[in-house]
């Protein structure tokens, strides 16, 4: 008598049909928050964006070491 090998188990329907749910889910979720950020980064005025601009340049060049690219 010769020993049989069990057959390949396949996952059931039902838990492969809620793995590709929630799957789903989550990229609608990844794509909200991306899609939230944006329109938070949007929200800003042009004058918002260039006086923040100013402060962070002001902010580096207020350091006492060299100027980078500046010329030796």
């Amino acid at each position: 008598m010769a020993l049989r090998r069990p057959a390949a188990r396949r996952p059931p329907a039902r838990l492969v049909k809620a793995l590709g749910v929630a799957s789903l889910v989550g990229v609608a979720a990844t794509g909200a928050v991306v899609a939230r950020g944006e329109r938070q980064r949007r929200s800003y005025t042009p004058e918002q964006v260039r006086r923040r601009l100013h402060e962070r340049h002001a902010e580096t060049v207020d350091h006492d070491g060299p100027v980078l690219g500046a010329p030796d």
